[in-house]
Formats: structure tokens, C-alpha cells, sequence
């Protein structure tokens, strides 16, 4: 690894704009900066969508964090206590 730093470890911030490349196999490096901040590590997947021309690159586990949150907020909303959802799991499943 070159001894030269090009980006700063502390600080990224939501506007900072980092020029990445595209290797021969299609390929990109993700700056380690971006992979702190976003908590990404090897192996981690990535969902990538195009919207209005700009590629758009969302950690899954985001993505699953995010869908945890709406079912916390259902399930809150719904006034259902965890011990009568079992309950009722467990009906469904045994079909009873």
C-alpha cells in the first residue's frame, strides 16, 4: 500500500464527493472511508439500483435493519404482547 493517504480517516460527510474507478472487470474499490461509515466489511452485499441517471449502492443489512424498524412499529401499533403472538404462531403452525 503507498505510503500516500489520499483520503482522511476522522470525518466523511453526507456531500463529499470520491472519485472511484472502473476496472477492467467491472470492478470498483469502495474507499476505505465509505466502508467505516457505512460499517461495510469484506463479503458484505451491496443492493444497487440506477434512479435518474446516479447509481445508488444501500448496504443489505440496512435494508434488513430498516424493515426490522417497520415491523417493530406494527407490531407496537398492533398492541399485541410478544407472549400472545407466540401464542398465536404457534396455532397457525400446529394448525389448531
Amino acid at each position: 500500500m503507498s505510503a500516500r493517504k489520499i483520503f482522511s480517516i476522522n470525518k466523511i460527510s453526507e456531500d463529499e464527493i470520491m472519485d472511484v474507478s472502473l476496472r477492467p472487470k467491472r470492478q470498483i474499490t469502495l474507499p476505505q472511508k465509505v466502508c467505516e461509515k457505512l460499517g461495510l466489511e469484506y463479503g458484505d452485499k451491496l443492493e444497487i439500483k440506477i434512479e435518474d441517471n446516479y447509481l445508488i449502492a444501500k448496504p443489505k443489512k440496512n435494508i434488513a435493519l430498516e424493515a426490522l424498524t417497520e415491523i417493530r412499529s406494527a407490531f407496537k401499533k398492533s398492541g399485541l404482547k410478544e407472549k400472545e403472538l407466540i401464542r398465536l404462531q404457534g396455532k397457525i403452525r400446529h394448525g389448531k
